[in-house]
């Protein structure tokens, strides 16, 4: 049911109200003194929803919290079970919230992570963590596909280390020379570390290490399958260990299949250990 639908409301100065509350909406009751706006949330809705909450408890629990009266009202229906907070200041701290003053913030928050399935606030698929083979998996379908439609296909296997954040990012620079890595993307450009790279400091950056380029014209026979799946899990792993769980696998859309060494045009495909939209 979408609404709480109320009829003949005359708790207290309510003169046979009729209303339909939509459920799962934040609702507002607004009115001079005196028009019966506690009087429908508290008196009427508030005290209906608790009243059938006690009766649907066991006799032995009911003889402590007594008998609660039903409001002047003919019917309500569509209520869910009603939490009031009273028309008072209750805690002086700041940062209470609903959840606290009423104390049923930590077992929402247990119930939530325990119990809930978190989904991508953009698009609205569920998320989940991927393990390796799940990430190495998905990496080949794609491959395939592109191969299957593009007649080729070109990606680059980069690692996510700075994601919009300031600064120069030198000593980063210096420390992936070191490691032996030799491009990276910053804010979507191909670089080669050997560059005097200098960035801006005041702006935000976010920077990718190139692990692996792979190229690819067809895919056939089980040997080159396996022999990719094997590059592609050392790659992959290689990423993962470097960006501490991301991994970004990235399409080449420039129209040249010679392997421009400087990619201008990508069709980025994000995988996480740590929970991230695929």
């Amino acid at each position: 049911m979408e609404y709480i639908k109320i009829r003949g409301a005359r708790q207290h100065n309510l003169k046979n109200v009729d209303l339909d509350i939509p459920k799962g909406k934040l609702v507002v009751l607004t009115g001079v003194s005196g028009s019966g706006k506690s009087s429908l949330a508290f008196d009427t809705v508030y005290a209906e929803g608790q009243r059938r909450y006690v009766e649907s408890l066991s006799s032995y629990a009911r003889q402590f919290l007594g008998i609660m009266e039903k409001p002047d009202v003919d019917s309500i229906e569509g209520l869910s079970p009603a939490i009031s907070i009273d028309q008072k200041t209750t805690s002086h701290n700041p940062r209470s919230t609903v959840g606290t003053v009423t104390e049923i913030y930590d077992y929402m928050r247990l119930l939530f992570a325990r119990l809930g399935h978190p989904h991508c606030p953009i698009c609205g698929r569920e998320i989940s963590h991927q393990t390796l083979d799940q990430i190495v998996d998905q990496a080949m379908n794609l491959i395939e596909k592109t191969v299957k439609t593009d007649k080729k296909a070109w990606y680059l296997m980069l690692s996510p280390i700075v994601q919009e954040r300031k600064g120069e990012f030198s000593q980063l620079f210096e420390n992936l020379k070191s490691k032996g890595y030799r491009q990276v993307r910053i804010d979507g450009y191909i670089h080669d570390l050997s560059e005097d790279l200098v960035l801006i400091k005041t702006n935000k950056h976010t920077i990718e290490a190139v692990i692996d380029k792979i190229a690819v014209s067809s895919v056939r026979g089980e040997p080159f399958k396996s022999e990719l799946k094997n590059r592609l899990a050392d790659s992959i792993q290689q990423a993962l260990n470097l960006s501490e769980g991301l991994v970004l696998f990235a399409q080449v859309l420039d129209k040249e299949f010679t392997i421009p060494t400087y990619p201008k045009k990508f069709n980025d495909h994000l995988f996480s250990e740590r929970f991230a939209c695929p």
